[in-house]
């Protein structure tokens, strides 16, 4: 799960008065409300040309069957076509989550010119966390990386999520011993929590 305090070690921490990096982050995070509500993972994306957002995406990998349908990669050709051209040259992205591997190489050939990701991704983060992808020197293109913005509120979105889905998969469990053992199941929301 994304540890949201900390951006990945190599990405330039966001200035906390960037009002503009704020503004379209806030937008990635409509983005994957929409994921959220359709029981993806809540990732979203936008992609900014100067001031105007071109594209918007959200992760949709399950309900699409589809591995590579991340935010990252939803946003990216939905701003090809937009633009008519695969490449993106001055364009920004900005997620919600650090971009993995497969987005990171999109972005890269995409020649998207600056990602501004929220939460971190110790699993699979792209920009630092696992591998800083962006900071290879060899490869052709270079993309500016600024990491934690509203990392907060992103990672408590994920964090959220992922909380949900677990006390859904408990009262599933819960609920099927039960009918196998004759007995009504009890709803999570009864039980009694300590601190």
């Amino acid at each position: 799960m994304p540890d949201a305090a900390d951006p990945a070690p190599s990405a330039q921490i966001a200035d906390p008065s960037s009002e503009r990096d704020r503004r379209f982050m806030a937008l990635a995070q409509r983005a994957a409300d929409e994921a959220r509500r359709a029981g993806e993972v809540p990732v979203g994306a936008v992609i900014v040309l100067g001031d105007e957002v071109i594209a918007t995406g959200f992760n949709h990998p399950i309900r699409g069957h589809d591995p590579s349908a991340h935010a990252e990669m939803a946003a990216l050709r939905a701003a090809a076509q937009s633009l008519q051209n695969y490449r993106l040259p001055g364009c920004e992205l900005y997620v919600t989550l650090e971009p993995c591997l497969m987005c990171a190489g999109a972005i890269m050939h995409a020649r998207i010119s600056r990602v501004v990701y929220g939460a971190t991704d110790p699993k699979t983060g792209a920009c630092g966390s696992v591998v800083d992808m962006f900071a290879n020197a060899q490869l052709n293109h270079h993309t500016t990386v600024t990491g934690g913005v509203l990392a907060d509120e992103c990672g408590h979105a994920l964090k959220n999520f992922f909380a949900e889905r677990r006390r859904l998969a408990r009262d599933e469990r819960d609920a099927r011993r039960a009918r196998e053992a004759g007995q009504p199941a009890a709803d999570s929301s009864d039980r009694l929590t300590t601190s």
